[in-house]
């Protein structure tokens, strides 16, 4: 972990940082493309192929039944399912209340009517990761957006157990959100289905959610015969901290983040050196009894804690855009006026990053990787088209008439400048 003043970093170790976990997909190129081909061409006999190779167990049907979901139910513990509805209800508010922000347009000018429609994308699929964990919370960020939004189907992929089955408590959040149907495939195989098809599954529109290298080429391979939210890499925070900052919250919310994958970021900036080595000493108290140590520790290494003055912590944190930002100052909103690039903030030292994961109401799918300079993370307007009109009158017509007919002869477009004189120079017999 580096530690060292922001005026003091080479330009080689500023850069690292800056462009940090940008994947490289060269490796995995073709490996990545047959398997997305063989589900084309081959459906649900590939799924099943590459969903033994890879996660070496057999499935028939990978749709989930009824009878798998009340199974689920009676397996996962009561307060858990509590905690999915109550996080649904936050979650659905919030996107409601964005829903209500969003409005259609229709104005008139010179005889001229021009409008925009709303309309929902009409079928999406999720994708929910699994493997070594899996996550319920991600079926409510990437489901309830869309089922606010108005789509008509939604279906969710995500890798089978070990059994075989779908992951309880991915199942129990799916049927509480009221999901069209769950998939028991994950990987490149599941991406390919939700794009292409099979037997099983059915062609999506849009194709959203986190996953893996192998998952996030896929989606940028099958955008174009479907759409996508984002491409998504590792998880990373980065925390504004000034003097009054608990260094303890500090630590404990560089080490959370930290645990996710040993390719996750932390990165605080702090106004004072001792403040930075204080942190420093509270993240190595914290690691001598922690769980997931040993993935922690590997994600540590590629973090650090910088120290400067807050105009430097600012211009830093807009060019790193962090797909988290926790800003802990003493006045966090002086400071959050000056933001203009991060996935989502979190003001204060009672608002770390858990809150926005599970529970608050705002998404946790979220640009990474510096993406955050030009896109948003997921929300009700993923799933929304605007759609355009206008109506002229033949007065209309005739104002703008002069204008287009000018600019379509100058790109050589005389068709198209015979259809306004045809409707406004008319010739009498």
């Amino acid at each position: 972990m580096i530690i060292k003043g922001l005026n003091e970093l080479s330009k080689e170790e500023k850069e690292k940082i800056i462009n940090r976990n940008k994947p490289n997909f060269e490796n995995i190129f073709d490996d990545v493309l047959k398997i997305l081909n063989d589900v084309k061409t081959k459906g649900d006999a590939a799924l099943k192929y590459y969903t033994k190779k890879f996660d070496n167990v057999e499935i028939d049907n990978f749709k989930v039944d009824k009878e798998e979901i009340e199974e689920a139910y009676n397996i996962i513990d009561y307060k858990v399912i509590e905690a999915l509805e109550t996080a649904k209800e936050n979650i659905y508010y919030f996107h409601k209340e964005q829903l209500n922000q969003i409005k259609e347009l229709k104005i008139n000018r010179n005889s001229i009517t021009l409008g925009t429609l709303i309309r929902p994308i009409e079928k999406v699929g999720c994708y929910v990761p699994g493997g070594k964990a899996f996550y319920p919370s991600t079926v409510l960020m990437t489901t309830i957006p869309a089922k606010v939004a108005g789509c008509k189907e939604i279906y969710i992929t995500s890798p089978p157990t070990s059994e075989g089955k779908g992951n309880p408590a991915t199942l129990v959040a799916g049927d509480i959100v009221g999901v069209t149907e769950i998939y028991k495939v994950g990987g490149v195989q599941a991406i390919g289905a939700l794009a292409y098809g099979t037997e099983t599954i059915p062609k999506v529109d849009i194709i959203v959610g986190p996953g893996n290298i192998y998952v996030t080429l896929a989606k940028k391979l099958v955008y174009g015969d479907v759409g996508i939210d984002f491409l998504a890499g590792p998880s990373e925070v980065l925390i504004i901290a000034d003097e009054t900052a608990n260094s303890d919250y500090v630590a404990i919310d560089m080490i959370s983040q930290a645990e996710h994958d040993i390719n996750s970021i932390s990165i605080t900036l702090t106004t004072s050196k001792d403040k930075a080595e204080d942190i420093k000493k509270k993240i190595d108290k914290y690691l001598e009894n922690c769980e997931r140590k040993e993935i922690i520790e590997k994600a540590l290494k590629n973090s650090a804690i910088l120290y400067g003055e807050i105009e430097e912590i600012i211009d830093f944190t807009n060019e790193f855009a962090p797909e988290h930002l926790e800003i802990i100052t003493e006045n966090p909103e002086d400071i959050l006026r000056y933001i203009n690039n991060a996935g989502s903030i979190f003001l204060g030292e009672y608002s770390p990053v858990p809150v926005g994961d599970y529970a608050s109401g705002t998404n946790h799918v979220l640009p990474t990787s510096g993406s955050a300079r030009f896109c948003s993370g997921l929300n009700v307007e993923t799933f929304l088209k605007k759609l355009t009109y206008q109506k002229l009158t033949k007065e209309g017509l005739k104002h703008i008439a002069d204008i287009v007919i000018t600019l379509a002869e100058a790109e050589g477009l005389k068709n198209h400048a015979e259809a306004i004189r045809k409707r406004i120079y008319k010739k009498k017999n």
